[in-house]
């Protein structure tokens, strides 16, 4: 974890969140106790802060400092309004292409993913506030810097995400096995928002029953899945291509 994208200690923790800096994820000491912890639990659990439990081990390899139990990391970047970036790219004229995705947890699949989107021209990337990767270090450069380069959305819920974008006349299309429509056969060419689920579990069932197209890629080896960054490329680079012809 860079140092400057860190803050030890809870009440600074509790602080920062108050004040509305971008905390991606905070790291608590399992078992850890008392008043100040349960105000920082509080904070978070109002703002919808990502915490996860770990040994203490971990956070004594994060940071040397008195860490009291809590290290929580910052996003580098500002993330943007979603309805404030959909309005400007519609205003802009070309055609909208948004990636949305659901509960994608590994920083490095993240930057890879961020990579791609920087280079097929994605309008902006939207995830959910829990359960997203965080943006840090390996964010950074897993996206050789086009991290800075692409918006990034944090909402509270995909879904909310999806009939927004809907009720804005972009098409939502879910990267999925669950289907019988192969990418290849689908239109690219109007406002779209691809879907990609998480490493595990894929698209949640609850996203898959509202969006407006699905479509899988075709698969020939005994492997029965891409990975997910892989998988992204390929739907962002159909996109380019038939947007292109």
């Amino acid at each position: 974890m860079e140092k400057e994208h860190q803050i030890f200690g809870i009440r600074a923790i509790i602080e920062a969140i108050q004040a509305g800096k971008e905390v991606d994820k905070v790291f608590l000491q399992k078992d850890a106790q008392g008043e100040l912890m349960k105000d920082l639990m509080k904070v978070m659990k109002r703002n919808n802060v990502n915490f996860s439990y770990v040994p203490v081990e971990k956070l004594n390899r994060l940071t040397p400092n008195n860490h009291q139990g809590a290290v929580a990391t910052i996003a580098p970047i500002a993330f943007q309004n979603l309805e404030t970036l959909v309005e400007q790219v519609l205003e802009s004229g070309k055609t909208p292409l948004f990636l949305i995705l659901d509960q994608i947890s590994d920083a490095r699949n993240f930057g890879a993913i961020i990579r791609t989107a920087e280079c097929t021209g994605v309008s902006g990337i939207i995830v959910q506030k829990a359960g997203a990767a965080p943006v840090n270090g390996d964010t950074v450069k897993t996206s050789a810097g086009a991290v800075f380069n692409v918006p990034i959305c944090r909402v509270e819920h995909i879904k909310d995400a999806i009939f927004f974008l809907q009720g804005s006349g972009i098409k939502t299309v879910a990267a999925t096995e669950k289907t019988d429509s192969n990418l290849y056969d689908l239109s690219l060419n109007e406002p779209l928002a691809i879907i990609m689920g998480s490493e595990d579990r894929g698209i949640n069932p609850s996203v898959l029953k509202i969006v407006d197209e699905k479509a899988k890629l075709p698969m020939f080896g005994t492997i029965g899945s891409l990975n997910v960054s892989v998988a992204c490329g390929a739907f962002l680079y159909e996109t380019v291509r038939q947007r292109q012809s």
